[in-house]
């Protein structure tokens, strides 16, 4: 069972981990990019060592890059491990997905061989999943090809916290290990495509050859590339697309010549594109297909001249990140929602709830005629009877917004954080954040009764019938064990009162768990978020109102219903 703070460090890794891919594609050089391959690994994903074994054109593979140790990089930086030795050691040992790991009692037959190694001493494992210091963790990389083409291998080494890798900690570097090879490969092109321009520039006398390489570098190119016109009236236009390129949009040449880039973009993704830089920019947007189906994919520029005083054009490396991208939403949506219920978590509860909300109290509620103090004449609407509620911060700041609309420190008219009010009274007509904290009664006693297997079922169903029974746009999450939250906004006290009988009415119900019908009350607790509160304080309050009307009903009529 997960622990309450298994989805923070998640989180953590998460964003240590795209922080560290993104850095990958930042090198100038190859050399560069397999340093960064080597010092992601220890700086993102928690070994104290990592060695980058590249694949060389005869096959068998160099010790590119490492980190962690300097007297290991010495020791074994640049020399070479035969391609027949490496294959036996990817066929070892246990396959975690695409990693290698070869346990202690297998890989000393290992310690002999001719693959460029380093050995670590330490003491024997306390308990089974500690790691030994004969342990060997491998995360091949492919090409991005059908091929399955082996580019080199990452080598760990000591976990920092001691351990050998879990499921989580697994796939970040299986996923770390594809970002990398994808790094390798663009750096690999971007060489070839710099060498290319530079013998463009220096070989004039033997221009036809040049064109050659370069048409070959573009033309064959496993990703896609553009030339596109660099100002006037057709400044994008794409003039030249290769194969690559019109398989990924499913578009012929003849057919993407009559665009450019922004007529294909996302709507969403047009700023992104416009603020682009021509030189060096990178971008990472969505481009229309042929089926009116998006794609994900990475943009990188540079700018060429076609002779040394001719007309520049603008070369775009277009990669296909769309896998990458599901794969990033998809680790987001686990690190950020329960694993059983699927349900928004502890953590992206706070989340939203914070967003709801400013450290500046609510702002003014008039419910009488007339125009407030200092309002001056204008075309106001107020209902006033004498009695006003306001806050101010200085006497200069008298601005009233009867819609919640909050002009902030500096007046601004075009702050529209819209202010979270909490109601006062039944039918004061003030409409605000309802925060229904569920707490259900009688479930310890069919996880003893039937058994855990059965509990899960009971937790499924009534987060399904939770989500059920709100509107589109309110929140209902887990908090952990039998315990949700359900945020609904724009309701009155009645509304709020209401939603919450109607779903304990459906909680109620019989549930089919286990094989038998079973059934579990519920508590619920009916909190406001008002802003000047903290997500802590609206929380707490709506938990202690659910114990108050726990409480205030018999053990008897909790347990049904």
């Amino acid at each position: 069972m997960e622990t309450e703070s298994e989805p923070y460090v998640r989180l953590a890794t998460l964003r240590q981990l795209h922080k560290v891919v993104a850095e990958l594609n930042g090198a100038g050089s190859l050399a560069d990019t397999l340093q960064n391959v080597a010092d992601g690994v220890v700086t993102g994903l928690g070994y104290e060592l990592a060695c980058v074994n590249l694949v060389r054109s005869d096959g068998d593979l160099v010790v590119a890059a490492f980190a962690g140790s300097a007297a290991a990089e010495a020791l074994i930086t640049g020399r070479v491990g035969p391609r027949a030795s490496w294959d036996r050691r990817l066929s070892m040992g246990e396959a975690w997905g695409e990693l290698r790991f070869i346990p202690h009692t297998e890989g000393w037959v290992l310690i002999e061989d001719d693959v460029p190694q380093w050995h670590t001493e330490g003491p024997e494992p306390r308990f089974e999943d500690e790691w030994h210091p004969r342990d060997r963790l491998y995360a091949p990389m492919y090409g991005s090809g059908g091929g399955r083409e082996l580019l080199g291998v990452i080598s760990v080494d000591r976990p920092r916290n001691g351990r050998r890798p879990g499921p989580w900690g697994q796939e970040a570097l299986q996923t770390y290990a594809s970002q990398a090879a994808i790094a390798i490969s663009n750096a690999r092109l971007r060489a070839n495509m710099q060498r290319a321009l530079v013998r463009l520039e220096r070989e004039q006398q033997a221009l036809r050859s040049s064109e050659e390489s370069f048409r070959q570098a573009f033309e064959y190119a496993p990703s896609g590339m553009a030339i596109a016109e660099m100002g006037g009236d057709q400044h994008g236009r794409l003039l030249r697309t290769n194969d690559a390129l019109c398989r990924l949009l499913g578009r012929p040449a003849s057919v993407l010549r009559r665009y450019s880039f922004a007529d294909l973009v996302h709507p969403e993704d047009v700023g992104t594109l416009l603020r682009t830089s021509a030189e060096g920019g990178r971008a990472e947007i969505r481009l229309g297909r042929r089926d009116s189906t998006y794609v994900w994919v990475s943009l990188r520029n540079s700018v060429v001249a076609d002779t040394a005083d001719g007309p520049r054009f603008l070369l775009t490396h277009v990669e296909d990140i769309e896998d990458r991208k599901r794969h990033e939403l998809a680790l987001a949506h686990r690190a950020s929602h329960d694993a059983l219920t699927g349900l928004p978590n502890s953590a992206e509860l706070r989340s939203r709830l914070s967003a709801k909300l400013c450290e500046r109290p609510g702002t003014v509620r008039v419910p009488s005629a007339g125009p407030p103090p200092g309002a001056g004449p204008g075309p106001y609407d107020y209902e006033f009877d004498g009695s006003y509620e306001y806050d101010y911060e200085a006497d200069t700041e008298a601005i009233f917004n009867t819609e919640g609309y909050s002009f902030g420190h500096s007046g601004n008219p075009y702050d529209h954080h819209v202010h979270v009010v909490a109601p006062e009274s039944d039918d004061d007509g003030t409409k605000g954040l309802a925060v229904l904290f569920c707490d259900l009664d009688g479930f310890k006693s069919i996880n003893d009764r039937f058994g855990h297997q059965a509990g899960d079922e009971v937790l499924i169903e009534v987060a399904r019938r939770l989500t059920t029974g709100v509107r589109e746009g309110d929140t209902v999450a887990r908090l952990g064990g039998d315990e949700f939250v359900v945020l609904a906004d724009g309701l009155g006290v009645a509304d709020a009162a209401d939603l919450a009988a109607r779903l304990r009415n459906a909680i109620i119900l019989p549930i089919r768990a286990g094989g038998r019908a079973v059934r579990v009350g519920a508590s619920f607790g009916i909190g406001w978020a008002s802003c000047g509160m903290s997500v802590d304080a609206v929380l707490t309050s709506a938990d202690e109102r659910m114990y108050v009307e726990k409480r205030s009903r018999s053990k008897v009529h909790r347990r049904a219903g």
